[in-house]
């Protein structure tokens, strides 16, 4: 009985000093970005060119990752943050729109934006444009991940 008792205060004094030698503890699982998780520890990372806004600051070509945030886009925090708000609903703001649906036949000026890249772990590959309503709404819904385009 004295052997096993012995044991138990050994074991425990050597467990705090066993853990340390192995290093900083991880994070809890639950604490890791969830995107980060989808795509195998990859950040979000998208390349956007734009062309044709009427706004020469806004046309050019632009890195965004998330999750860390950085890349050059001029608006990288609150474009991470949108594109957030997307994967917390379920949506895929790249994602064709393949319903039949009625658009407004407005022009919405010769804006164009390509992006590609990877988000939530799927492959990125689409262009928007603003040559109608429901396109000019798809682009809208995206900003500022794509920069405000005028007429």
């Amino acid at each position: 009985m004295l052997r096993l008792a012995a044991f138990a205060v050994t074991s425990a004094l050597a467990a705090p000093a066993a853990l340390a030698a192995a290093g900083p503890p991880l994070p809890p699982l639950s604490s890791l970005p969830v995107t980060r998780l989808l795509n195998g520890g990859q950040p979000d990372r998208l390349t956007i060119v734009v062309s044709g806004t009427g706004n020469p600051l806004a046309d050019g070509e632009y890195l965004l990752e998330c999750e860390p945030v950085g890349g050059n886009h001029p608006e990288a925090e609150q474009a991470c943050a949108r594109l957030g708000e997307f994967a917390k609903a379920g949506k895929d703001p790249f994602a064709a729109d393949n319903r039949r649906q009625l658009c407004t036949m407005q022009d919405g000026g010769p804006a164009t934006a390509h992006v590609t890249g990877t988000w939530q772990g799927h492959k990125v590959d689409t262009t928007f444009r603003r040559k109608n309503g429901c396109e000019i709404s798809r682009w809208n819904d995206l900003e500022p991940v794509l920069p405000p385009a005028r007429a």
